[in-house]
């Protein structure tokens, strides 16, 4: 499993165990809704950021579909396209504060070598993308699973699940590949601040001209 902090840097990520994590998760929330989101308190253990992490996707995930049906009300769309603006801030926010978890736990062993190439693509960016893939999985497997479908979407689905699979299973080596030259001192990362606009009124022109009317 992903490891606390305190013990080996080698153990301390490991993509497979992710990845288990985010199945594993996703079942259990499609049978017992999560806690809220916004009301929790930001994680301190890589464990349990990984875990929220992964809900905010969740929760995007299934407030995407309610945002596109087309049965829903004008300011029923209109309530949920904010709520998304405030999960998918909360998501990046935890993106950001994963690598710099993984930083300060990095640099009691002066690592990233100050001197190796730098990583365009973060750790938690990477677990990021493991996080929606997983969520296309489960869902794409349910398509290719369900009764009452043509054979032809069961077909369809089935050749969409051996794709994203293999696709998962590539961005697993990738992290656990980037991980390992990290800490080995042959690739370095930085926190990529997402510097979201939308939803600060200083920043987002419709807003503070709204204010200053």
């Amino acid at each position: 499993m992903v490891q606390k902090a305190g013990n080996s840097l080698s153990s301390l990520l490991d993509a497979h165990d992710i990845v288990s994590m985010h199945d594993e998760a996703i079942r259990e929330w499609h049978k017992l809704a999560p806690p809220n989101l916004m009301t929790l308190e930001p994680p301190e253990e890589l464990l349990d950021l990984l875990r929220v992490q992964h809900q905010a996707n969740f929760e995007l995930w299934h407030l995407e579909d309610e945002a596109r049906s087309p049965y829903a009300l004008d300011r029923e769309i209109a309530s949920v396209k904010r709520l998304i603006d405030r999960v998918n801030q909360c998501r990046n926010d935890l993106m950001e504060r994963l690598d710099a978890t993984l930083l300060a736990e990095l640099s009691g062993s002066g690592l990233p070598a100050p001197v190796a190439p730098l990583h365009s693509e973060t750790p938690g960016l990477i677990v990021d993308r493991l996080s929606i893939l997983a969520l296309k999985i489960f869902h794409t497997r349910e398509e290719a699973e369900r009764e009452d479908a043509v054979p032809a979407h069961v077909r369809r689905n089935r050749e969409r699940l051996q794709l994203l699979e293999e696709q998962r299973n590539d961005l697993t080596q990738c992290l656990d590949r980037l991980w390992e030259q990290i800490i080995h001192g042959q690739r370095r990362f930085k926190i990529y601040r997402q510097l979201k606009m939308y939803n600060d009124p200083t920043l987002n022109p419709v807003l503070y001209k709204k204010q200053r009317a």
